[in-house]
């Protein structure tokens, strides 16, 4: 697997409501787990993303995961930041001027918000380039299942992540994939992928609650977290 590239497609910074990861210790992070690849999708920004790009342009791609009226999306190569709240076509048209690759967060993790209903999904299908068919925090093991039968049944390529809110989840869920550079890129070698996969038990989340948690207490104080 030496020529394969190691790329972990879902992970969170400081720059996310819930996360209280610094940019810097998830490159660390990467570097000593061997991840070759990181794409950072902090919730409805890019500004973890484009920190963590400027210490390491080679290691990190620019996502987002982005809360539509219906579900969330996951888009990579992503160049503008997309605000929440627009329909899930809007939101997918306008990741696709900036030639972005799109996946669905999640699908069917009806346990958080941003799962989707089966005929919002159904309605998508054609313009996205992917399904999240498996996601480390999913609460349980059947929503990875079943993202990855309707993977099946509608023949699109699966990304996984890690989904990590702290740097210890990382490479949790990773695929090795042959080099790539750009979204056409991606498309291209996805189909080529194998995977490296490992479920996060549920605790994890007590992690997210605590640094959503910090974060509204800051503010109530009227101070701020040091990003």
């Amino acid at each position: 697997m030496n020529s394969m590239l190691r790329v972990d497609f879902h992970c969170h910074t400081i720059y996310s409501k819930d996360s209280l990861t610094r940019p810097e210790t998830l490159l660390e992070t990467c570097r000593h787990k061997r991840i070759d690849r990181l794409v950072i999708t902090d919730h409805n920004t890019i500004e973890g993303a484009l920190a963590a790009q400027r210490l390491d342009p080679e290691l990190v791609i620019i996502g987002e995961e982005i809360m539509t009226t219906r579900g969330e999306i996951l888009g990579m190569f992503v160049t503008e930041v997309i605000p929440p709240g627009l329909s899930p076509q809007e939101t997918i048209h306008r990741l696709h001027d900036q030639g972005a690759f799109i996946s669905v967060s999640h699908p069917f993790d009806i346990v958080r918000k941003g799962s989707w209903s089966l005929n919002d999904l159904a309605e998508i299908l054609p313009l996205v380039d992917a399904i999240e068919t498996f996601n480390a925090r999913c609460y349980s093991p059947v929503f990875n299942r079943q993202a990855q039968e309707f993977a099946r049944e509608h023949h699109l390529p699966g990304t996984v992540g890690s989904d990590a809110h702290a740097a210890f989840e990382l490479g949790q869920a990773a695929l090795f994939l042959p080099p790539f550079v750009d979204a056409v890129g991606l498309r291209a070698v996805l189909p080529d992928a194998s995977s490296q996969l490992h479920w996060s038990p549920p605790w994890v989340h007590l992690i997210s609650r605590y640094a959503a948690i910090r974060k509204k207490l800051s503010r109530k104080d009227g101070g701020i977290l040091d990003i």
